[in-house]
């Protein structure tokens, strides 16, 4: 069913922070449209998801216009982190998890316990984009970095702006001898994940860790989620630190180019992010769409730091409570037009011949 136009969107913003676990500085553009031509409505009732902040923005605009399009129907999204909210999952406390970066088999194992019928967990891709390298240098508009010099500086190798690294990156450019203030997620990510997956196939000398979802270098400060990255830059003339390509677009934060070896540093957009996420492959079996991307890509103009969003469902055996809301919410999240909003948001949409999956994933959800 449908509600009227001036009470959608009264009663869409009312639920936008209870329902996405967002802030101010993880806010949409002004004027996002929540209306929809073809969005199929589920029935009436409520479900609870958590996870991956990364996705927060993307959600944001999902949950609104399903609620705006269909009565009585509320999605409740918490962006607790990826890590966080795969833990709930498997607590049985959640219709579904967004996590950035795949479980792991002994999270796989533990999944059997919460899916009924023989099930067990499987990653159906929502959304993608770049991963910001935000900074806050005064007087510095432009700044290239690669790979290893950003290990560095996130292990507490590099302490100063004017580095001599920093600089041979940076010809012509005045780099101000200030502290280098690295900030890093306090909390499970895998938005972290994905970052140091690039520092360590790219820089594996200089970022000798293992990748994961907990942070493993040396030194820095840390804060909780994506917003509160954000907020750290903000607040702190030297700081660096990553976050979602739209967390820097919303809050105005300058961005680091990298160079890859390419002729040319690679800025970060949706654009130069999309070839490496279109060359994803699905390594998962067995139903699962996990995917592998290249984070060492040199291709002229490709951005490698990239991630993906997972919804992390059931095969079979999820909550009949929940089942028909949770197919109908994130087969709109799926469809046309769910993928569509993605790109005014700064997310890349899945690429057609991965959805068409994570569709029929969907519909075969029991």
């Amino acid at each position: 069913m449908k509600l009227g136009a001036a009470a959608a969107l009264v009663t869409s913003a009312l639920l936008l922070t209870a329902a996405c676990g967002t802030d101010d500085n993880s806010g949409l553009p002004g004027a996002v449209d929540f209306s929809a031509d073809h969005l199929e409505c589920g029935p009436r009732g409520s479900l609870l998801a958590s996870g991956s902040s990364a996705q927060a923005n993307a959600m944001e605009v999902w949950v609104n216009t399903y609620q705006a399009n269909c009565d009585d129907s509320q999605i409740n999204y918490k962006a607790t982190g990826s890590g966080a909210g795969i833990q709930e999952f498997l607590q049985g406390r959640t219709a579904f998890a967004g996590s950035d970066s795949v479980m792991s088999d002994e999270e796989l194992a533990a999944s059997r316990a919460v899916c009924a019928d023989g099930g067990q967990a499987i990653h159906l891709p929502m959304a993608a984009g770049p991963i910001a390298i935000g900074y806050n240098l005064p007087g510095v508009e432009d700044l290239v970095l690669d790979a290893p010099t950003l290990a560095r500086v996130f292990d507490s190798g590099i302490t100063r702006w004017n580095d001599p690294a920093i600089a041979a990156l940076n010809p012509g450019v005045t780099l101000p001898d200030l502290p280098i203030t690295p900030f890093h997620r306090s909390d499970g990510s895998g938005t972290t994940d994905n970052l140091t997956q690039y520092l360590n196939g790219s820089a594996p000398q200089q970022w000798p860790y293992e990748p994961g979802k907990n942070w493993k270098g040396k030194g820095g400060q840390a804060a909780d989620g994506s917003s509160g990255l954000v907020g750290m830059v903000q607040q702190n003339a030297g700081a660096i630190s990553y976050f979602e390509l739209s967390y820097a677009h919303q809050n105005n934060i300058s961005t680091v180019r990298i160079d890859t070896g390419a002729p040319e540093p690679v800025a970060v957009s949706v654009e130069n992010a999309s070839s490496a996420i279109a060359a994803g492959e699905v390594v998962g079996e067995g139903g699962d769409l996990a995917l592998e991307l290249d984070y060492a890509t040199r291709e002229p103009g490709a951005y490698p730091i990239v991630l993906v969003t997972y919804e992390i469902i059931c095969d079979k055996g999820n909550n009949p409570g929940t089942l028909d809301l949770t197919k109908a919410f994130l087969g709109y999240a799926a469809g046309d037009e769910g993928q569509g909003a993605l790109a005014e948001i700064d997310y890349a949409p899945i690429p057609d011949r991965i959805i068409a999956q994570v569709r029929d994933r969907v519909a075969g959800m029991s």
